[in-house]
């Protein structure tokens, strides 16, 4: 048989119309293939922005093998089990990328769950299995079944699906320019840098293959009472993947959890709006736009208001990227729920439905100790929509009642559970990170002095992270406050976080700031999506509209590129000398370029009210005019970050030897994960001690980080006990607390005796002892003591000897 059940009607056949003067054969054929090529079309961006990815990869010396690996461990251990769940709870299909980006995040959450399963039962080697556990259900089960192939979902455009893919291309290249090709997975000489940090993070991701709950694994057995599920996901890339860790960190992790982010708050923008031009807009805003600065380069040292959002903080601070998809995704859930009764324009949306619960439920639960900003901004939001809506409706919200009691649970359970009341040093200090640039110890300012130079100080803090979120003021404007509880509810999360990186003290409070971003953000797109409609724009002026919106971003790329030395003397000098250093003076050049840009763009309003009165196609555009070049002003950041890459050395990264990492990784070959080693480097070495052996600074965390296992003692700075009493910052200089492990673990390198390394391996565990020579040279007895099993001149690894084994040193 042919193309049909019936024979084929012959060209000459009688009534028989043939398109484009094929055959009827052919015709059929064609008809048939139609929606196969449409189906092409359809899944093309996509296949794009993930090829794009991984030729990048493979430019960045990823090995081919590990990318399949991490493919297939995304596909098998989160896509497939976690899409499954997310269509049994939601009630109606809405879009398939909203299937699968929620269906991922909804992966990130089971496979908590599966990793904690794994580890109590000891059968981490069986981690590739544990997606049967939801898979062997929706197979069997005739009420599952279902949903392998659901029905109705709404087609997206192809415009939207090239825009978002855009957007996941140009992150994907952003993080190739500024990490992936500037930093390799392991070193390669004795004068690789690596940012400090990264090892430590590393370190938590060996132990999380082991250890149930997390330890720190720079202090054998210290409990660990941190925001550690960043960690689980990267164990579990390990362990289901078979992907070395070093490579998860440093290639595969923050590009796919930067591409899932983009996904995610675009369907969320989407589904909340009730736009679906809203989701780029918003992937735009929270990825691609960084913060308003006039500063080049903008290192570590330059950043006025903490963290930045974008930047090389994805790397640096891993949980902030693992949390986004998750805290976006919770964000969607909850709006949802609260959208029950829907405008015009997002009627055409279906509800999740009442699986919406559960839902919040697992996100909540996943965020509480994914990063712990999450969920106090959220409930903060929630508590704000109640408010607003019992005032204005005076009856209880009841939605807003349980989802608050849901959220406030996960809370409660991290901080009892994960956190055990740990603060971390962070305390309530109102405007303590902001007023050291208000300060005036001589009182040499009159009280109206001094009241513009706070006002202008909180100006410089909303310039400097909140531009991107003014496109929720239009929206405002329009509804005249009279806003939706979804609404009230991103509006709240978007003052939550400011407001409390204002109250607490401390750089970590940032991470505040950056958790109500996406709040905002969201509501700012939702607010542009209405804007953009009202203005009606003809295709030319929306192409008109978009070139000069690259404009905005190449010009100020260039000119702070090129001339932020001279604008920064020049903006000083306006209000001095130019010698004189004031408290306030970091901020002066970004507040003065803000207020050029200001002067700009009322004169540039000014030029189009006038040209409107005799230009009719102008009036009542120029206001999306504004809003898009407001929301734009920050995307120089993107450009002088790849600049800044190549030429400037980001403070805080430090010398790694390749033969340091070397030597750790030969003992995570050869030592069991039980195992407990003892070293004698405990501090930050910087550039490779080029001062000297003298130490200062407790964060050695590279021995740790590469051999997977744990310390009696490495570096302590990072030690929840200690970091409480720090204000939430490193405990640099602190001393060890227990004066004479220490002394133990010292004497085992420089006075060792038979009795010392007894009770180094009878009392706590220790088979091998790892000397970094630069940190001190072991003593010659040593030898004598145990046995010598590796050396490359740097690192040389002594191994223990077990009183049952006749074969080992046991010393005299």
């Amino acid at each position: 048989m042919g193309s049909t059940d019936r024979p084929a009607a012959t060209p000459e056949a009688p009534g028989v119309r043939l398109p484009g003067g094929l055959a009827p054969s052919t015709a059929v054929t064609a008809a048939a293939e139609e929606p196969v090529s449409r189906g092409l079309r359809r899944f093309a961006p996509a296949a794009a922005a993930y090829l794009f990815l991984v030729a990048l990869l493979l430019a960045a010396d990823t090995s081919a093998v590990d990318v399949a690996r991490y493919t297939g461990y995304a596909l098998w251990s989160l896509l497939l089990p976690g899409t499954l769940v997310f269509r049994a709870l939601r009630r109606h299909p809405y879009t398939l990328v909203e299937d699968l980006a929620l269906g991922v995040v909804t992966g990130l959450v089971l496979e908590l769950g599966a990793w904690a399963l794994l580890m109590t039962l000891g059968c981490q080697k069986a981690a590739v299995a544990w997606p049967l556990v939801v898979v062997v259900p929706f197979v069997a089960v005739p009420g599952l079944r279902r949903h392998w192939r659901p029905r109705g979902y709404r087609r997206q455009s192809e415009g939207w699906s090239w825009a978002v893919a855009g957007v996941v291309a140009l992150t994907s290249a952003y993080y190739y320019e500024v990490f992936l090709a500037r930093f390799p997975i392991l070193p390669t000489s004795e004068t690789t840098r690596q940012y400090g940090d990264l090892p430590y993070l590393l370190s938590l991701a060996g132990n999380a293959k082991h250890d149930f709950p997390l330890t720190l694994p720079q202090v054998a057995g210290e409990p660990l009472h941190y925001h550690w599920f960043t960690f689980v996901h990267m164990a579990m890339g390990d362990l289901v993947g078979h992907i070395d860790l070093p490579v998860i960190e440093m290639r595969l992790m923050v590009p796919a959890l930067a591409a899932l982010g983009i996904l995610v708050i675009a369907v969320v923008a989407q589904r909340l709006s009730g736009r679906a031009w809203a989701g780029p807009v918003a992937a735009v805003l929270v990825f691609a736009v960084g913060e308003f600065t006039a500063a080049y380069p903008n290192n570590v040292s330059s950043w006025t208001f903490g963290a930045p959002g974008v930047r090389l903080m994805s790397f640096v601070s891993l949980s902030l990227t693992y949390s986004q998809p998750l805290l976006i995704a919770l964000i969607g859930v909850v709006g949802d729920v609260l959208r029950r009764g829907r405008e015009a324009g997002a009627r055409d949306v279906p509800p999740l439905g009442r699986g919406a619960y559960v839902l919040a439920a697992l996100l909540a639960l996943a965020s509480s100790a994914a990063k712990a900003s999450s969920l106090p901004v959220t409930l903060a939001g929630l508590a704000f929509a109640g408010l607003m809506v019992l005032v204005g409706t005076r009856r209880i919200p009841w939605p807003i009642v349980a989802l608050g009691a849901v959220v406030g649970a996960a809370q409660l359970f991290a901080t009892a559970v994960v956190f055990d009341f740990e603060s971390y040093g962070l305390e309530v200090m109102p405007f303590g990170n902001v007023q050291q640039y208000w300060a005036d110890p001589q009182h040499s300012r009159t009280a109206a002095v001094q009241a513009v130079v706070v006002a202008a100080i909180l100006g410089a803090f909303l310039l400097n992270h909140q531009l991107k979120v003014v496109g929720m003021l239009p929206l405002m404007w329009r509804r005249r406050f009279n806003l939706e509880p979804a609404q009230w509810f991103l509006l709240g999360g978007a003052l939550a976080g400011p407001a409390a990186y204002l109250a607490v003290n401390g750089f970590n409070s940032s991470y505040f700031t950056l958790a109500g971003l996406p709040f905002g953000v969201l509501l700012s797109a939702w607010g542009y999506g209405e804007a953009f409609e009202r203005a009606a724009l003809p295709r030319r002026a929306k192409a008109a509209l978009a070139v000069g919106t690259l404009v905005l971003a190449a010009v100020p790329t260039y000119l702070l590129y090129r001339y932020s030395a001279d604008w920064a003397r020049w903006a000083i000098g306006l209000f001095g000398d130019g010698r004189t250093w004031h408290s306030y003076s970091p901020l002066l050049p970004a507040l003065a370029a803000g207020g050029v840009l200001a002067a700009v763009a009322s004169a540039g309003a000014a030029l189009w009210w006038s040209l409107a009165r005799v230009v009719p196609a102008m009036r009542r555009r120029g206001g999306i005019v504004l809003l898009t070049a407001t929301l734009a002003v920050g995307l120089p950041g993107l450009g002088l970050d790849v600049l800044q890459a190549r030429h400037v050395t980001w403070e805080g990264s430090w010398v790694l030897p390749r033969s340091q990492v070397g030597g750790a990784r030969w003992v995570r070959a050869h030592s069991d994960p039980a195992d407990v080693l003892a070293t004698n480097s405990h501090c930050w070495q910087f550039d490779d001690y080029a001062y000297g052996p003298s130490c200062d600074n407790y964060r050695s965390h590279w021995l740790g980080a590469y051999s997977e296992r744990s310390v009696l003692i490495e570096g302590w700075a990072y030690a929840p006990r200690l970091m409480a009493t720090s204000g939430g910052a490193a405990s640099t200089a602190a001393p060890f607390w227990d004066e004479a492990l220490l002394k133990l673990n010292e004497d085992a390198f420089y006075r060792p005796t038979a009795d010392v390394l007894r009770r180094l391996h009878d009392d706590h565990r220790v088979r091998y002892l790892v000397v970094q020579r630069k940190a001190g040279a072991e003593s010659p007895l040593l030898r004598d003591l145990a046995e010598d099993v590796f050396d490359n001149g740097r690192v040389a690894v002594y191994k223990l000897a077990d009183p049952t084994d006749p074969t080992m040193k046991h010393g005299k």
